[in-house]
């Protein structure tokens, strides 16, 4: 009964078509920011930090742009993980030789120049789909991962090989390094995500979004309509890229801190991503935080569960991991395709009608 409509009166179109149109939602929405930024970083340590939070938001930037392309644009992408290694490695280049600027603007251009090279790959698309433009995306990540590891300009010569992010501050906080503190990487990621998620809300809901769509329902029909398939699909790679791009270079600068390509960037990093997107929701922004949230704390779950509570060995875990998100793609694939973001959908209408039955 306390979930209505009710008394929720639209006096305009921009009231009639916000994200949020029921009051409780709002309210709900609100609540979880003031959460995440006034409480969150009073209480958030290094395990819960590391465990949880930061990794949950940085996945959640990745899964939104990786959303984009195959969710709204209906563009298959394998080469997630070849994409964020670019912004990793742009972001330390960046970082090693501006070291005046702030690690803020170094994450943004780390993101643009993600942007580029997602935009020369994603030419293909023009002319390929379905599983073609799967495989050339897929060629793309084994690329540069390839070039990364071959060109030793990208990691400064480095005789390991590995990158490791200097030490770098933003208003006086660290930011990047050893010094820097669990709430200040929470919070770092946690205002980029909330930039890059109303970011991503705003161009769905808009022209650009309409396009997206409307290439991905079926494009020869959109073409006739006026849609023009080069700026729909390029504007998709790239607004995708930056996203990602913008991922990869916190997952390196913010959270590993360290890493070497081949490990922190391979194609599974790819798959991650994908199955975030699949079982959040394809073509939903809530979709890419339930995948993430899910695939994040499915681990953490599962380890404290049965490696801490039951004594079980930690590689039976981590299979046991392996075949819980295997079933759960199949799962819904075949029953629930629009994912968790679709049952949430269907438990908020259930709400809106209980206790009547229709």
């Amino acid at each position: 009964m306390f979930y209505r409509e009710a008394g929720d009166f639209k006096t305009s179109y921009r009231a009639d078509s916000q994200t949020f149109p029921i009051r409780l939602d709002r309210m709900g929405y609100f609540a979880a920011l003031a959460t995440a930024y006034c409480v969150v970083p009073f209480f958030i340590d290094d395990y819960w930090a590391n465990a949880v939070f930061v990794p949950f938001l940085i996945y959640a930037i990745a899964a939104i742009g990786l959303n984009i392309l195959v969710g709204y644009a209906g563009q298959v992408s394998l080469g997630t993980g070849g994409f964020m290694a670019v912004g990793a490695y742009a972001v330390y280049k960046l970082m090693t030789a501006f070291p005046e600027v702030p690690i803020l603007i170094h994450v943004l251009l780390a993101g643009g120049i993600t942007a580029c090279v997602g935009v020369l790959f994603g030419l293909p698309s023009l002319r390929i789909k379905g599983f073609y433009l799967a495989v050339a995306t897929l060629a793309a990540q084994f690329f540069l991962v390839w070039l990364f590891n071959k060109v030793p300009w990208f990691y400064n010569y480095s005789a390991s090989g590995q990158i490791t992010a200097p030490d770098r501050t933003m208003f006086g906080v660290f930011i990047t390094g050893a010094q820097t503190t669990a709430a200040a990487k929470y919070l770092f990621c946690l205002v980029l995500l909330t930039l890059v998620a109303l970011m991503a809300r705003n161009l769905t809901r808009g022209t650009i979004g309409r396009k997206w769509m409307a290439i991905r329902d079926m494009d020869i029909a959109a073409e006739i309509i006026g849609v023009n398939p080069l700026s729909a699909k390029v504007t998709a790679f790239a607004v995708s890229s930056f996203f990602i791009g913008i991922a990869g270079a916190l997952l390196f600068s913010v959270y590993l801190g360290a890493a070497e390509v081949g490990e922190a960037f391979g194609i599974n990093k790819s798959f991650l991503i994908l199955f975030m997107v699949i079982i959040g929701g394809l073509g939903s922004i809530f979709g890419s935080f339930a995948g993430a949230a899910f695939l994040v704390l499915l681990p953490v779950f599962l380890k404290n569960v049965l490696v801490g509570g039951l004594g079980w060995p930690t590689d039976v875990a981590a299979h046991l991991e392996l075949m819980i998100v295997g079933a759960l793609i199949v799962v819904f694939l075949i029953v629930e395709p629009h994912g968790l973001a679709q049952l949430w959908r269907i438990a908020k209408e259930k709400l809106r009608l209980w206790p009547f039955p229709h």
